[in-house]
């Protein structure tokens, strides 16, 4: 079946040893090859096999999120998880010989120097010694993703998950957001030795494989695992200092002004996630009123975003609606068998939902618009460049916010513009902490908590915890899913956040080539590093200079801070 959907899509697990035997093979028709044309021959036969191999897994890890309950879906992402580690291990052996000395120069003229770059940071970054480390790094994040799912919340008569409470968290009466956050965060620090024991291991777990490979510490690893090839330590740091400078002042204004629109004596962790009195702006249909207006809204857009979209509801290639045992959260993945995205999602009738809804299709048709690039490492770029995609795609529907909220669609766009640049703060408070954690790996878990805390003070200075115990011990962390299951992904949100900044500013200009600019970034995948993408797109690198108190000054304008 060419074209199947989602429901029909059907890998049977690898066979470890044939797969060990087909590398093998894979090795040996290398060394053979008598010329250019046989070595490329052998690397589309080794791009083939991986692009299987991740189909599997892909599937496996999606189906197990749908449903965390479902004990045949555990069991294969188990085993997915078990084998991942080995295959990597194959594909590092295979990577020996692919970048010797004699054929890493024809590879980086037929390929371009990325693959080379990030190729390297494979082999750098793993080795057979660290398998096991890396299959307990995996059934740990796991435990931490299935922890999260199963949450069971009692709240006015009712039991949510923690998706299906959310919408509570940002009611326009204070005394129903009050009370949903402090049942959420109670859930929390009822389970907060779990939580702490489940990131002490994956702490522990990290730093060992950092020590086995001989790097100083994980960060660096961390930074190798990420891909990052134009940039470093140093120029994150340079750019979390600038968000100290230009950006936290300027929240701390938006905030005031919050508190002022709401009326209140002081603004909370509870008011935070309100901007008006009225309450924020919510869609104003269900589920599949929301897909038919995407659906024209998609068309309308042109550049492929219609066609691609209709074949994603065709085939049942989304999920999006909140249930029972759902792991929360969003993303996008791909299945390379059949070379189509899967978007993952939990609406609960909050204005988040388009918002998540058109990050997680910017994911996707940068992924299709790509599908035909070689090799396979050139599918996605980098993930703070994948993000630009995304978080460009939020500001890009701008103009057809009305099918969704109507009358509200201003409102809309103004708190989105806010909300995502209340952000910025945040996810370099993330990063920051992340930082901490790894340089100091003998740290106790009241250190870390106390850590989260100069950050909060550092990067959220107008953080009111309200006097609820698990925040004010320092625990806001623990929700945060990339800090237990991607160490050192989040900057690549705030990074991502400024080049879309970009876009929205190109696109009030002109927004034909804005769209041509977008359209032709997310064709090119990862063929290049993340600051070239950038800059060949036409936009500038938030490591720049001044480019952040730029960004930052046009977008106070609209706010009128």
């Amino acid at each position: 079946m060419s074209d199947p959907a989602f429901s029909q899509m059907r890998v049977d697990r690898p066979d470890a040893a044939q797969v060990e035997t087909e590398y093998r093979a894979l090795e040996q028709a290398f060394d053979d090859a008598a010329d250019a044309s046989a070595r490329r021959a052998v690397l589309d036969r080794w791009d083939g096999l991986r692009r299987h191999l991740q189909t599997w897994h892909s599937l496996a890890h999606c189906r197990f999120t749908l449903d965390t309950r479902d004990e045949e879906a555990k069991a294969e992402r188990e085993r997915a998880d078990e084998l991942e580690p080995r295959f990597e291990g194959f594909d590092v052996s295979f990577l020996r010989k692919l970048l010797g000395d004699e054929t890493r120069d024809e590879l980086r003229a037929s390929l371009g120097d990325q693959a080379i770059a990030f190729w390297q940071k494979m082999v750098r970054s793993f080795d057979q010694k660290i398998e096991q480390d890396k299959v307990a790094e995996s059934k740990l994040d796991a435990a931490y993703t299935e922890l999260l799912s199963l949450a069971e919340i009692e709240f006015r008569g009712e039991t949510y998950n923690l998706s299906g409470l959310s919408k509570f968290v940002e009611d326009p009466d204070r005394d129903i957001r009050r009370e949903a956050t402090e049942k959420r965060w109670g859930w929390f620090g009822d389970r907060a030795a779990k939580f702490d024991q489940l990131f002490d291991d994956l702490t522990r777990v990290r730093c060992s494989m950092a020590d086995k490979l001989g790097y100083p510490d994980f960060v660096e690893m961390g930074y190798d695992r990420m891909s990052r090839i134009d940039y470093g330590r140093e120029d994150v740091d340079r750019f979390r200092a600038g968000v100290r400078e230009h950006v936290v002042p300027l929240c701390r204004e938006l905030r005031a002004c919050q508190q002022e629109s709401l009326g209140l004596d002081r603004l909370t962790i509870y008011d935070e996630p309100i901007h008006d009195p009225s309450g924020n702006p919510k869609p104003a249909g269900g589920y599949e009123w929301m897909l038919q207006r995407a659906t024209a809204m998609f068309q309308e857009m042109g550049h492929g975003l219609g066609e691609f979209f209709s074949m994603m509801r065709e085939r049942g290639l989304l999920d999006l609606e909140t249930r029972e045992a759902k792991a929360p959260g969003g993303y996008c993945t791909f299945f390379e068998d059949w070379s189509v995205p899967f978007i993952y999602a939990n609406f609960n009738g909050t204005k988040h939902d388009v918002e998540v809804f058109t990050h997680e299709v910017g994911h996707a048709f940068q992924s299709w618009s790509s599908r035909g690039r070689f090799p396979l490492d050139y599918r996605w770029p980098t993930s703070e460049a994948c993000e630009i995609h995304s978080m460009s795609l939020e500001f890009l529907t701008w103009p057809h916010m009305e099918k969704f909220f109507g009358e509200d669609a201003e409102r809309f766009r103004r708190l989105h513009l806010k909300g995502s640049l209340l952000f910025l703060p945040y996810g370099v408070a993330v990063d920051h902490f992340q930082h901490l954690v790894y340089e100091n790996p003998a740290a106790s878990h009241a250190d870390r908590h106390e850590m989260w805390k100069q950050m909060e003070r550092t990067y959220l200075p107008w953080r009111d915890n309200a006097g609820i115990e698990h925040l004010e011990k320092g625990g806001r962390w623990q929700m945060q899913m990339h800090i237990y299951g991607m160490p050192f992904y989040y900057i690549d949100y705030t990074l991502a956040q400024v080049c879309a900044f970009q876009y929205l500013a190109w696109a009030d200009r002109d927004r034909r080539a804005a769209m041509e600019s977008y359209a032709a970034l997310c064709h090119r995948g990862g063929s290049a590093p993340f600051q070239q993408l950038t800059r060949d797109a036409g936009l500038k690198s938030p490591f720049d200079e001044g480019v952040l108190k730029s960004v930052v000054g046009h977008v106070r304008k609209p706010l009128g801070v």
